[in-house]
């Protein structure tokens, strides 16, 4: 269970966030890293993650044309990363772009492992109101992140990044091995800070998430290691 607890280094820098890892050392979880830590601490960091043993995701949301992402593509899986993503507003040319590039880094290296390929369907952040006057896309949230993650499942990646508030309805569209993973993961008693969907870590696993991230819960708790295996704890209990 605890390769599917995915915990979010959200610091600055990597001094900051080697103290977490050490704090976590011992606990197989998944560590995401995201573009504030990445655009500081660069691929060395991820490098150093990896040669500790760990699962990385590489959570950079990449959304450009698709020669752009291809080749974005390429270089992350060069590193050794097991997960990356992109954003499904990006259209399936620039999704399969990106699946694209992961073959074409492969091709030529074959020791490299093939990443998991996920997209960004609606923020956890994104209100119904948001989604719906700002950024123009009508209907339910839940709609939105369905069709995204049809359009993902056709492009050929291996999942979506979504609320786990809608995981029932994309296991129903896309089948249960199409890879689900959720933030907007609060326990019990957390407040939900700029999160608006949001569920606790066993309501998450118990509607099919594969994979839960949390960030601040346990980045901003007294005891780190404690706060996870809390949660590791809730998770099993479902």
């Amino acid at each position: 269970m605890a390769g599917r607890l995915m915990v979010a280094l959200d610091y600055p820098g990597a001094d900051e966030a080697q103290k977490l890892v050490q704090a976590l050392e011992g606990i197989p979880c998944y560590l995401k890293v995201g573009m504030q830590l990445f655009y500081a601490a660069g691929p060395d960091f991820i490098r150093e993650l990896k040669a500790r043993g760990y699962s990385v995701f590489l959570d950079v949301k990449m959304h450009d044309i698709p020669n752009t992402v291809r080749g974005g593509a390429e270089s992350i899986t060069r590193l050794g990363v097991d997960m990356f993503n992109v954003h499904a507003a990006g259209g399936a040319s620039m999704m399969r772009a990106a699946r694209e590039g992961a073959e074409a880094a492969l091709a030529t290296d074959s020791s490299l492992k093939r990443p998991e390929i996920i997209a960004v369907t609606q923020l956890t952040s994104t209100s119904l109101e948001t989604m719906n006057n700002e950024i123009g896309i009508p209907g339910s949230v839940e709609q939105a992140v369905v069709r995204y993650a049809g359009l993902a499942h056709e492009a050929g990646l291996d999942g979506v990044v979504a609320s786990p508030l809608e995981v029932p309805a994309i296991r129903a569209a896309c089948g249960s091995d199409f890879r689900t993973v959720t933030p907007g993961i609060r326990p019990a008693g957390s407040g939900l800070g700029d999160q608006t969907r949001v569920l606790t870590p066993g309501e998450a696993i118990s509607r099919g998430s594969h994979y839960i991230v949390v960030g601040r819960p346990i980045t901003g708790a007294p005891n780190p290691r404690e706060a996870a295996e809390t949660i590791l704890k809730e998770m099993l209990n479902v």
